[in-house]
């Protein structure tokens, strides 16, 4: 997996500004102005603390997907 890359998206209007994903991968992760989060970059070398980040999200508003097939790695459903 160290080759891959991912698509992050944070869909704001489900965001419900709860932080976890910045609290738990502020490298990818952060608060705008506007007290809700978004993606720093929106393909991202694949990184497991991303999935925490994302299945830690309670309005399930962030989704990872495997850039070269598409396929969503999480969160699971």
């Amino acid at each position: 997996m160290p080759d891959a890359q991912w698509r992050i998206a944070v869909d704001r209007k489900s965001c419900t500004s709860s932080g976890a994903c910045a609290g738990i991968a502020p490298g990818h992760f952060e608060i705008d102005d506007e007290g809700r989060s978004r993606a720093k970059t929106a393909v991202i070398s694949a990184d497991e603390i991303v999935l925490i980040a994302v299945e830690s999200c309670p309005a399930l508003a962030i989704t990872a997907w495997e850039l070269d097939t598409g396929d969503l790695i999480a969160p699971e459903r």
